[in-house]
């Protein structure tokens, strides 16, 4: 397993007498899980004191947006799920995200493009097609969120999917993939034979 303690890092905004925290990661022998309260937060006084989940949390998005960052190329599908699991699988409301690519799959810009209400959101396949163009991107990767917790895509889900996939056609750009979030899960076309 994994024992980590936090290091002194950057003031976080808003106060300066708390710090960012940065992982260290040590290995241990002592159990094949790794348990939350092993990781540990040094505070300004020197004390270590178990991390509490969203300082947690915002560590991993940090890591996470790391691989997920303009000109890495996107050879682990499993980091982009991640990081969507993280910055939109929590939301109480759809949005529809675009992870634009360069011909050599390196990410150019993730974008959310639209943003609804809890049960839908407006897709314009223009304004996507704009956006593609905008930034010369050969390959997109499609997501959204479910906030209802179910990660099955929809009927208009597959509809949305095509008529996108017809529309960047037309300007040589191919769809990848197309990603449901929700919740813990995440669903993704390609593995299930709906591109």
């Amino acid at each position: 397993t994994l024992t980590a303690a936090l290091r002194r890092g950057a003031p976080v905004s808003g106060n300066p007498a708390r710090l960012r925290p940065e992982f260290a990661m040590s290995p241990s022998s002592t159990s094949s899980v790794v348990a939350v309260d092993a990781l540990l937060v040094r505070d300004v006084d020197g004390q270590y004191r178990p991390a509490r989940a969203e300082e947690v949390l915002s560590q991993a998005r940090r890591v996470l947006a790391h691989r997920v960052r303009r000109g890495a190329t996107m050879s682990s599908p499993q980091a982009v799920k991640d990081y969507l699991l993280l910055e939109i699988g929590v939301l109480e409301h759809e949005v529809f995200c675009v992870l634009f690519l360069d011909a050599q799959h390196r990410i150019i810009e993730l974008k959310q493009m639209f943003r609804g209400t809890v049960t839908q959101t407006s897709v314009y396949p223009r304004e996507v097609v704009k956006a593609a163009l905008a930034c010369n991107s050969a390959a997109v990767v499609l997501a959204h969120n479910h906030p209802s917790g179910s990660v099955e895509p929809s009927r208009a889900d597959e509809f949305l999917t095509q008529t996108l996939k017809s529309a960047l056609a037309l300007v040589d750009v191919r769809v990848l993939d197309h990603l449901v979030v929700a919740g813990a899960e995440v669903c993704a076309f390609s593995e299930r034979g709906l591109l």
